[in-house]
């Protein structure tokens, strides 16, 4: 492979070492219309878009992924191998299965349980643990502590399924082990960046509980994260320091 690729045509240097990757291509052009400075388009294939500018002072691009593992495997992968990109951050959205958890709250996941069988295309003849990475993690925390954030971090469970069958409650037995909450896309972002010894960290925002009746609506979800996507910036700027 080389660039471009299969679904990234940015040229060589147009892409920032840390990616911040939301599922929808919306939010990407939100965050970029709205926080970046100088955000010029670098990607629009299939329209997936990319952007990068600058967040105080430090090059950031901000691209979307799409939905499910299979999506963000494929743009991480690319990302990591031919880009030289060495930080992506998922931002999205999760369900919560905890009942501590409300609308709005941030999780951080720091291991991402799964029903996928992406990790299997590795080969690894047993059971792999997708992990954050914890430089990554600890500065989240920090940038989350400096907007008086909160964040939980813990278990996710990164499902291939958004609907299930009438009566089936599989994640009942996630939110017994502590699960905290339901997203679409971590694992297979974790063990990518495993395999090419790279960084990658899952932030996600409460849009609605499994087990209450609360969401948020989809334009709010669309522009209303936005001390996620602070801490996510504000981690980026603390990664390009080190």
């Amino acid at each position: 492979m080389s660039i471009p690729t299969p679904h990234i045509n940015a040229k060589p240097g147009e892409i920032a070492k840390t990616v911040l990757m939301p599922g929808d291509p919306l939010r990407a052009k939100f965050i970029a219309d709205t926080f970046l400075t100088d955000a010029v388009l670098v990607n629009n294939v299939r329209g997936v878009q990319g952007h990068t500018g600058t967040w105080k002072g430090v090059p950031v691009t901000v691209m979307a992924s799409g939905m499910g593992m299979p999506a963000i495997g494929i743009y991480s992968w690319e990302l990591f191998s031919e880009y030289g990109v060495d930080n992506i951050i998922r931002i999205g959205s999760a369900g919560a299965l905890q009942d501590e958890l409300k609308l709005m709250d941030i999780v951080a996941g720091q291991g991402a349980c799964t029903n996928s069988g992406y990790i299997d295309n590795f080969q690894l003849g047993g059971t792999f643990a997708p992990i954050a990475d914890y430089t990554l993690l600890s500065k989240a925390v920090e940038s989350a502590k400096e907007h008086g954030v909160d964040m939980k971090v813990g278990n996710i469970l990164s499902s291939d399924n958004f609907y299930s069958p009438a009566g089936c409650d599989r994640n009942g037995k996630w939110r017994d082990m502590g699960v905290l909450a339901v997203e679409m896309e971590a694992a297979s972002l974790y063990a990518n960046a495993a395999y090419f010894k790279k960084r990658a960290l899952c932030i996600c925002t409460i849009s609605d509980h499994l087990y209450r009746s609360d969401y948020l609506t989809a334009e709010e979800r669309q522009t209303s994260f936005r001390q996620m996507m602070e801490i996510a910036l504000d981690t980026a700027v603390k990664m390009a320091a080190l």
